[in-house]
C-alpha cells in the first residue's frame, strides 16, 4: 500500500533543524579533518580541493586522469597542505574500495566525502549505444552511489561527518536534446541523495550530514568529457545535433556561467551550515522545478527551454 504524501506546512527550517528533539551536528570547523574528493583534478572538484586545503583539511584527491591528478596533488602540496592522490575510476567498485582503503591507511579515517566526478556523453536517443549509457550512468550515478555505500561506515565512525553529492540543474529540468544519459543519471542522483539524507537524519546516522550540489552553468570542461571516454564507448562528439547543443551551452555559459571557485565557496558554506540544497543558480533551478509541477497540473508534456524561449518571444511581439 502506498502512503499518501501530506504537504508539509509551517516553518520548514524548524522541521529539519532537529530530529526527534535532538540538535543535529554540523561541521563548523574543518581544520585537521580528512576529505575525499572525486573528480579532483579539474573543474569543480579541483576548486573544492583548493578551498578545503585553505580550511586546513587533509585532502585525498581522486581522479581518472593520472597526469592531471599528479599535477594537482603537487600544486596542493606546494601550498603546505597535506594531500595525496589516488587514481580512481569511480565506475569501478574495486577502485572506490581501494580509495577508501588508501584514505584510512594514510589518514586514519574520513570526515567529508565529495562525489564530484562526472561525465557527459550522448546523441539523439536512437543513436545512443548501451555502452554509452553504461559509461555515463556508471560514473555519474553508480560512482556516487557506491562511494556513499563504501564510505558511509567510515563517516559514521566520526562524531560529525558530511557527504556532498553532485547532481546538476539537469537533475530537475528536462528538454536537453542528446543529453539523455546525463539527465537520467542526475535525476537518479537527486532521488538517491534525498532518500539518503532523510534516512540518515531521522534514523541511522543523524550526525552525518548530506548535501545535494546542483550546479547550473559553470565554466568547466564538462563538454569535453570525451577525453576520458573508454575505448569501447562510441564517440558522439561529431554528431551535428550534439555540436549544436554544445555550442549553445558554451554560449550561455560564457554569459551566465559561474566559476568553479564560486561553486567551491558555496560547498564549504553548505557543509558548515549542514545545508541540503547547494544551488549555483537558485532562481533558474527553482523555476525549472516549478515548471515540472505546472506540467503535471495542466496535463501537458515537458516543455524544453527552447520552447519556453520561443513562447516568451511570441508573447512579447
Amino acid at each position: 500500500m502506498v502512503q499518501s504524501v501530506v504537504p508539509v506546512t509551517g516553518d520548514l527550517t524548524d522541521a529539519t533543524a532537529s530530529s526527534r528533539g535532538r540538535v543535529l551536528p554540523s561541521m563548523k570547523s574543518l581544520t585537521g579533518k580528512v576529505a575525499v574528493v572525486s573528480g579532483a583534478a579539474s573543474g569543480i572538484g579541483r576548486a573544492i580541493v583548493d578551498r578545503l586545503a585553505i580550511e586546513g583539511m587533509k585532502v585525498v584527491l581522486a581522479d581518472v586522469e593520472s597526469g592531471a591528478l599528479d599535477a594537482a596533488v603537487a600544486e596542493v602540496r606546494a601550498t603546505g597542505a597535506d594531500a595525496i592522490g589516488v587514481r580512481t575510476d569511480v565506475s569501478k567498485v574495486d577502485d572506490i574500495e581501494a580509495l577508501a582503503h588508501r584514505t584510512v591507511e594514510e589518514f586514519g579515517g574520513v570526515h567529508l566525502l565529495c562525489n564530484i566526478a562526472g561525465v557527459e556523453g550522448g546523441a539523439p536517443f536512437g543513436e545512443i549505444s548501451r555502452r554509452t549509457w553504461e559509461w555515463v550512468m556508471g560514473v555519474n550515478f553508480w560512482g556516487t552511489l557506491d562511494a556513499c555505500r563504501i564510505f558511509l561506515p567510515l563517516l559514521a565512525d566520526q562524531d560529525e561527518a558530511h557527504i556532498v553529492n553532485c547532481a546538476s540543474m539537469a537533475g530537475f529540468a528536462t528538454g536537453l536534446p542528446t543529453f539523455h544519459p546525463y539527465v537520467s543519471s542526475k535525476f537518479a542522483v537527486v532521488g538517491m541523495t534525498e532518500n539518503l539524507e532523510v534516512e540518515l537524519r531521522t534514523s541511522t546516522a543523524p550526525h552525518v550530514g548530506v548535501s545535494l550540489l546542483s550546479p547550473g552553468l559553470v565554466k568547466t570542461n564538462m563538454n569535453r568529457s570525451e577525453r576520458n571516454r573508454p575505448t569501447d564507448v562510441p564517440a558522439t562528439d561529431t554528431q551535428d545535433l550534439r555540436r549544436q547543443v554544445h555550442a549553445n551551452i558554451e554560449e550561455q555559459t560564457e554569459k551566465f556561467g559561474v566559476t568553479p571557485d564560486h561553486v567551491a565557496d558555496l560547498v564549504v558554506e553548505g557543509v558548515k551550515e549542514r545545508r541540503f540544497h547547494i544551488l549555483t543558480h537558485p532562481g533558474p533551478t527553482i523555476d525549472a522545478f516549478r515548471s515540472r509541477l505546472n506540467w503535471m497540473e495542466n496535463g501537458v508534456p515537458p516543455i524544453s527551454p527552447a520552447e519556453s524561449q520561443q513562447a516568451a518571444s511570441s508573447t512579447q511581439q
